[in-house]
């Protein structure tokens, strides 16, 4: 598997001028990448369910996964080929589908490839998959969707927003979600561990990873999710660090999480 560290000094050399940054091209890197034999360090995954609030288990989360195969994606999306440059990319939807139970002490391969690049009206946006497999039984596929911002003129209106549902339950979001989290996953974008990284992307105050929220409501419905699933989310708003949020779990598979003042965070889908 990549090494995490050097693909993101990477990610940002890539997006200065002169260094492989500026202007990328109109098209899909033709890669697909593979690593094999990829085993569950334990110790790594009690951390994880830690921070996210599942039960200490030898079954993986659903959102483990994503995990383990991020430095794969993150390798693909540092490709001078893709699209879009990984420094300022936005994670606007994850979607997983769990085929069967995964166990700790299963050896995974891994393969990811870019597709669907298309228009958005902030810019342009790409899924990004990523495929576990066992003994080559596909059990486990993620699709993440990544905004890349352009500065284009005009754009919708905003119309008004939704009132929120009553929340199941409330949550503190600690500052400390945003360095922990950025251990366990890999993923050390500065938007979530630093106040002059994030407010150099428009931020006020870091910002918790898209995947953590993710993670933390499947850890309030787990003993509600059955062996196989899907489950779909798309991130609204990024949720400040620290702040109050509330989960709200809905009767017809839905679930959402909001701000005090009700504004979306989350919302997502289990089917």
């Amino acid at each position: 598997m990549p090494a995490s560290g050097a693909l993101h000094r990477r990610a940002v050399l890539g997006a200065l001028p002169g260094l492989g940054g500026g202007r990328r091209g109109s098209g899909l890197p033709a890669a697909e990448l593979a690593v094999g034999g990829v085993r569950v360090d334990r110790a790594h995954l009690a951390a994880y369910d830690r921070v996210c609030g599942f039960r200490l288990s030898d079954l993986l989360p659903a959102t483990f996964p994503h995990v383990l195969g991020f430095p794969l994606a993150l390798r693909l999306m540092t490709e001078p080929a893709f699209p879009i440059p990984v420094t300022g990319l936005v994670h606007i939807g994850n979607r997983i589908t769990v085929h069967r139970p995964i166990a700790a002490d299963e050896t995974l391969d891994f393969t990811t490839y870019a597709e669907n690049l298309r228009p958005h009206d902030r810019g342009r946006q790409v899924d990004v998959v990523l495929v576990g497999s066992v003994d080559g039984e596909t059990v486990w596929r993620g699709v993440s969707t990544y905004l890349g911002r352009e500065r284009k003129p005009g754009g919708g209106e905003r119309g008004e927003r939704p009132t929120a549902p009553t929340a199941t339950a409330r949550w503190r979001v600690e500052p400390r979600v945003g360095t922990t989290y950025a251990r366990v996953s890999g993923d050390h974008n500065p938007i979530h561990t630093s106040l002059l990284g994030a407010r150099l992307f428009g931020f006020r105050r870091p910002i918790a990873h898209g995947m953590w929220s993710k993670a933390r409501c499947l850890a309030a419905m787990e003993n509600r999710l059955p062996d196989a699933y899907t489950v779909e989310v798309a991130f609204k708003a990024p949720v400040s660090l620290p702040s109050t949020v509330d989960f709200t779990l809905l009767p017809d598979g839905g679930f959402a999480l909001h701000d005090s003042r009700g504004r979306p965070h989350l919302a997502g889908f289990l089917r």
